[in-house]
């Protein structure tokens, strides 16, 4: 079985399993040593990691996972967004550069200043982006050995109202995005999670938020690996900013599984 990443968990599930449910952002962790060159005071800080955290959605993973026919696997990050970014590229490619948020963030969600000008993002990139890529390609390639395929299902969630960070978001909002990628995003695949989400007020296509994420090794070149983006609007299942979880939980919880056991042996 692979490594994680020392700031990620793989959690197990079927050895025939495709499946690999891919948790980035629900943690609130931040080490001291990077704390240190945070400049939002304590309270500022608290603020912005209720804004950025997709909350409660590894608690929707770990849900889906322990109900599924089949246990699919787990890949969930431990520390904030705010450390690394392990979603974005690590290059010019990252169109969120703009913003101050490519793969380790200057900026916060309201545009104000996150890091120091001239933070120098290599020490976090050495330290956490690459391990955690490492790790995660390791996850995908073991699927592939083991069943000839991987399925990688990117759980997020996002604000009812856009926040100033957002580079599109003018576009619907609708109770579930799905973001697919034309090489990685099979029409079963999302007519499935289309199906599996269709009680839990509807489900729209690449907006607010387009994509998904495919390790690097495999991105744009390898067909076995598919991948499909769930991202759940935060005022279906929780209090907003960063408060608890209500009763929508339960029945995202349910159609993510639904999504896992329809896809096939």
């Amino acid at each position: 079985m692979p490594t994680a990443a020392p700031s990620a968990a793989l959690l197990p599930g079927a050895a025939d399993s495709p499946v690999l449910l891919h948790v980035p952002h629900s943690a609130r962790e931040i080490p001291a040593e990077v704390r240190a060159d945070i400049v939002l005071d304590d309270a500022a800080l608290e603020r912005e990691l209720d804004h950025i955290t997709d909350a409660h959605t590894a608690e929707i993973a770990a849900r889906a996972a322990g109900a599924a026919g089949r246990t699919p696997w787990r890949f969930v990050n431990r520390l904030s967004r705010l450390v690394v970014d392990p979603e974005r590229f690590p290059d010019e490619r990252e169109e969120m550069a703009a913003a101050g948020m490519g793969a380790v963030y200057t900026r916060t969600t309201h545009r104000e200043a996150l890091r120091p000008a001239g933070f120098d993002p290599e020490p976090l990139l050495a330290r956490y982006f690459r391990p955690y890529a490492r790790a995660m390609t390791e996850a995908v390639a073991e699927r592939l050995a083991a069943t000839g395929r991987a399925v990688i299902i990117d759980v997020h969630s996002y604000p009812a109202r856009a926040l100033p960070y957002e580079l599109h978001g003018t576009g619907p909002r609708p109770p579930v995005c799905l973001g697919t990628d034309p090489f990685h995003t099979p029409p079963g695949l999302l007519a499935a999670a289309r199906e599996a989400f269709a009680d839990c007020g509807g489900t729209g296509l690449d907006s607010p938020f387009a994509g998904t994420y495919v390790p690097l090794d495999f991105y744009g070149t390898d067909p076995r690996v598919t991948a499909l983006m769930v991202e759940i609007r935060r005022d279906t299942y929780m209090t907003e900013p960063g408060g608890p979880a209500g009763p929508g939980l339960d029945r995202l919880a349910a159609a993510l599984t639904r999504l896992v056991d329809a896809v096939p042996l």
